[in-house]
């Protein structure tokens, strides 16, 4: 009996390689390998000069092409489709598959700076491999981070820094070493941990700087209001003093204050142009009389607009 002369059908990778350029020769109606290798030559941004043999070869699994080749076909058959494919992921996507051929899983997937560029895929609506490897290697998805870890603040060190330290770790311990520590630590045992915060984040005066600069901010805006509001103070008095859900203690603070009649009567002549003019105390009157509420919402960095929040006793009114 004869051999057979039939080529080895493609396995694996390179078999997932040929049935995605199979569906994009078909995408844009089955040209001839021949036409295919015409429109190739025909650009300007080609990498190969791909013979119809070529084509034929990679899009029939005869032989795995170079990298060249498939990139020519895959951007010359995209844009044949019907309604075209962007170029741009589908020679990513192209990529993925040819790379795994000759490096395996690890080769699918993006590398870091693909990941910075392009971002983790899905866009489509189809989980990516790195969208899957990108759930379970975030530490969220296994433990319960610590919540004194979110708290803003300066970092000790670069993120370069941190990667090498992490690089040398693994190197002395262990990777499997390196990745408990690091899941321990996120859980909150950590160093520092005992203070309540990690070591050199906690600020002393943080909290009193934050008071502060909300307190700047809100003063800020209840200026801006009183000058286009002037009923606003009397209405917010009125506001604060029908609150049923203010604190009690609140509420005994504001009444002993209103007792003092000479501060009353430096915070009923509040306005813009004499805001400099009264006392702190004062300010401090008009602000809890305006604002319910001011808290922060962003990290540190941001502009006040968008770092703190203020829920006014008297509604803004829509800008005009």
């Amino acid at each position: 009996m004869a051999a057979s002369s039939a080529s080895p059908q493609p396995e694996g990778p390179h078999q997932e390689l040929v049935e995605a350029l199979q569906e994009l020769h078909r995408a844009a109606g089955r040209l001839s390998f021949r036409k295919v290798s015409m429109l190739i030559r025909n650009r300007d941004d080609r990498l190969s000069a791909a013979s119809h043999e070529s084509v034929r070869s990679a899009v029939n699994g005869i032989r795995v092409p170079r990298w060249e080749t498939v990139r020519d076909i895959v951007v010359v058959l995209a844009g044949l489709c019907s309604p075209p494919r962007d170029e741009a992921p589908e020679t990513a996507r192209f990529l993925s598959l040819w790379r795994a051929i000759r490096e395996g899983e690890a080769g699918a997937l993006k590398s870091f700076r693909e990941l910075v560029n392009g971002g983790w895929g899905g866009e489509d609506g189809k989980w990516t491999p790195e969208m899957v490897m990108g759930l379970l290697i975030n530490p969220f998805s296994a433990i319960e981070i610590h919540p004194s870890l979110a708290a803003p603040h300066e970092p000790l060190v670069s993120e370069e820094q941190w990667v090498h330290a992490m690089e040398r770790l693994i190197e002395e311990q262990g990777a499997e070493h390196a990745l408990r520590v690091l899941l321990h630590t996120l859980k909150g045992d950590y160093v520092g941990a005992e203070e309540g915060a990690p070591y050199g984040y906690r600020n002393p005066d943080r909290e009193a700087m934050e008071a502060y600069a909300a307190f700047r901010y809100g003063c800020q805006e209840v200026l801006r209001r009183l000058s286009r509001e002037p009923n606003l103070l009397a209405e917010s008095i009125r506001a604060m003093r029908a609150d049923e859900t203010m604190d009690r203690d609140d509420r005994a603070e504001m009444l002993e204050n209103e007792s003092d009649l000479g501060l009353m009567r430096e915070v009923m002549v509040v306005t813009p142009d004499t805001w400099n003019e009264v006392s702190e105390e004062a300010h401090h009157m008009v602000f809890g009389y305006l604002i319910k509420q001011i808290s922060p919402v962003g990290p540190l960095g941001l502009p006040d607009t968008e770092r703190f929040r203020i829920t006014w006793r008297i509604p803004e009114p829509p800008a005009a």
